[in-house]
């Protein structure tokens, strides 16, 4: 094709590109940026070694955790949300916010760290029926 007939057909057919500020629509199954709940996060820092992106980052400090997470860094892929065993984060369906600088769509929350759960005693073994048959594995001779 030549060169002036595709200059001619790009000029009158108009513009074929989106302005900027205009947004191509989401799709059904999108995932998008990540959300982060902290009442949930009980600190395994599993979501950060899953992340492939490295766009989480966790640090631990006496008593406290650091969960931060750069939108602009991350691929959307859902391996965090999916390995989230306490539902800590989910996936927004909207298109990630436009961002003009590096570092902008960064957030960091510090967390308490929760004691852990006490373990529940053991459960008591039922008491011996008065007049059971012994039990032959027991050992007893007869």
């Amino acid at each position: 094709m030549n060169i002036l007939t595709m200059m001619w057909k790009n000029l009158v057919g108009g513009s074929r590109t989106l302005l900027f500020p205009a947004r191509p629509k989401v799709t059904e199954r999108f995932r998008g940026v990540v959300k982060f709940d902290p009442a949930l996060c009980i600190g395994c820092a599993i979501c950060k070694s899953r992340c492939t992106s490295h766009a989480i980052d966790f640090k631990t400090g006496k008593g406290v955790f650091t969960w931060s997470y750069d939108g602009g860094q991350c691929t959307f892929c859902g391996r965090c949300v999916e390995g989230c065993k306490t539902h800590a984060l989910h996936q927004e369906s909207a298109c990630p916010p436009v961002y003009t600088t590096k570092g902008e769509l960064k957030e960091s929350y510090t967390v308490t760290r929760k004691p852990p759960a006490p373990k529940a005693p053991p459960a008591a073994a039922p008491p011996a029926t008065a007049g059971a048959a012994p039990d032959s594995a027991a050992g007893g001779t007869q």
